[in-house]
């Protein structure tokens, strides 16, 4: 029989819940509860890779950089990347194991800390958008662009807050060793945060880069890149509404791209919130993707029969 391929996209939320403080313990647990509410995919006639966000996670390793600031140096925000990918690779490595073995199917699990191409021309560069860390005052921020050279913005009245370019995904370094893991059978965490940004430059060698990668997007390219045949990017809702939280609010069940094409165009989807997913799976299915799911993960197994989540699929007439 032969082995269908999922690439799942979850959310940073998923291994922390923003009511609680983040600890070892609950994140720990948190992966747990997240990995056996995807028990349907760990099946072994299921080839899987899981990739995630690090929103919460990275806000706080930086939070932590520079409350130790007068005592070591801040590390650099790629490098707080990485280090998001290998401790939420330990927490789902461990929550994983529990369950396959709660469920009796012997497969292995493996992290791989992921480095992401972005093109140094890139529109982003010259354009910084992306708010992380923490917020200050407008005399910290002064003291910090002139330190630290960080380019800083107000933020909705909250204070200020250093941006950062979000460059788009070229191509992940990894993908070679991430599908022949995957078709061995491992279950393969990749792609934290959208990967870590690295350019290539002329003499061919890599730099890595101080940025953010949307994880949708990047989760995309790699699953077009490795031919996954279902991306499933895991969010807040049930499904992709139109009109949303409007009197008019209509749930999309099964679309093509060409309707969600339209949709996107018309404004419907909120820029930092399911835009960015819907354009992940535009990008999926425009380069050789053939299915994308886009759902929460409650509702993960029944949109695994297809009777719940949003299910977008490329026709011959798109």
């Amino acid at each position: 029989m032969e082995h269908e391929l999922f690439v799942v996209a979850l959310g940073g939320n998923a291994l922390l819940d923003p009511k609680e403080k983040g600890t070892t313990e609950e994140q720990m647990r948190s992966a747990e509860r997240t990995c056996e509410l995807l028990a349907p995919l760990l099946k072994p006639e299921f080839h899987l890779v899981i990739t995630h966000g690090n929103g919460p996670q990275v806000g706080n390793i930086n939070l932590q950089q520079e409350l130790a600031s007068s005592e070591v140096p801040p590390l650099s925000l790629d490098t707080c990347v990485a280090m998001s990918e290998g401790s939420m690779g330990h927490f789902l490595q461990m929550g994983m194991l529990n369950v396959l073995r709660r469920h009796q199917y012997r497969r292995y699990v493996v992290t791989t800390i992921t480095q992401v191409i972005v093109d140094p021309q890139d529109p982003a560069f010259q354009k910084p958008s992306k708010p992380v860390g923490s917020f200050y005052t407008a005399d910290q921020a002064q003291k910090l662009m002139a330190e630290r050279q960080w380019i800083m913005k107000e933020d909705s009245k909250r204070g200020w807050r250093r941006v950062v370019p979000s460059p788009k995904p070229v191509k992940v370094i990894q993908r070679h060793m991430i599908k022949t893991q995957v078709l061995f059978g491992d279950i393969v965490i990749c792609v934290g945060g959208g990967g870590v940004p690295v350019m290539k430059l002329p003499d061919k060698t890599y730099k890595a880069v101080e940025a953010v990668i949307d994880k949708d997007l990047a989760s995309a390219n790699l699953a077009s890149n490795i031919r996954a045949d279902c991306l499933i990017i895991l969010t807040a809702v049930p499904n992709v509404c139109v009109h949303f939280k409007t009197p008019q609010e209509k749930k999309l069940g099964h679309v093509t791209t060409k309707e969600l094409r339209k949709y996107l165009e018309e404004g419907h989807f909120a820029e930092g919130s399911m835009r960015p997913k819907v354009e992940a799976a535009l990008y999926h299915l425009a380069n050789e993707g053939r299915r994308v799911i886009i759902t929460d993960i409650e509702s993960l197994p029944r949109a695994l029969e297809g009777k719940a989540g949003t299910h977008i699929q490329r026709y011959q007439e798109d």
